[in-house]
């Protein structure tokens, strides 16, 4: 999981696979399938892991949600123990034709952060405006992964979240 967070998709070899796991190539063939049943498995993995999206649901407030989402967003993709950024973000964005059905599976997931957020938002906001600022929220967290990939440090993107709650003028 490790290779493919830090590295994506497409940059990560077989070779490279096979010898963080410590297994030949036919093991890995015989396990998963192939590179992307590997990943696939990776995104599982992934999916287990304590991200953004935790806490959303008991927020008391628009604000309280809205602030401790992006909070815990910056926290998680900053992480020391952890890669930088988020991998399902930044795990495959440029792929070809025979890749594409991963592609749509990290696609599917951002959707599925999108709407989370949007039921949670949904609480005080009509559906419009809920749908709405989950897509502003999704776009911005997907935009601080990247700037946590680049080495963006946490308390720059601590002080960014100030600008993005100002900008949406609860």
């Amino acid at each position: 999981m490790h290779l493919f967070w830090r590295h994506g998709y497409e940059a990560v070899s077989i070779n490279d696979l096979t010898r963080a796991i410590g297994i030949a190539p036919p093991s890995l063939y015989s396990a998963f399938g192939n590179k992307a049943g590997l990943f696939r498995e990776a995104l599982e993995l992934y999916d287990g892991l304590p991200g953004a999206l935790d806490g959303l649901t008991e927020a008391a407030t628009l604000e309280d949600a809205i602030s401790g989402l992006l909070h815990r967003a910056v926290e998680v993709i900053t992480d020391p123990a952890r890669e930088a950024g988020c991998m399902i973000s930044t795990g495959m964005l440029e792929y070809g034709a025979d890749h594409a059905d991963i592609a749509a599976s990290l696609s599917m997931r951002r959707s599925q952060m999108q709407s989370r957020i949007a039921e949670t938002l949904n609480r005080w906001l009509d559906k419009k405006t809920a749908d709405a600022k989950a897509f502003y929220l999704a776009t911005v967290m997907q935009g601080m992964s990247v700037q946590a990939r680049d080495g963006v440090a946490r308390s720059d993107l601590k002080q960014m979240i100030n600008e993005v709650l100002a900008g949406l003028r609860l």
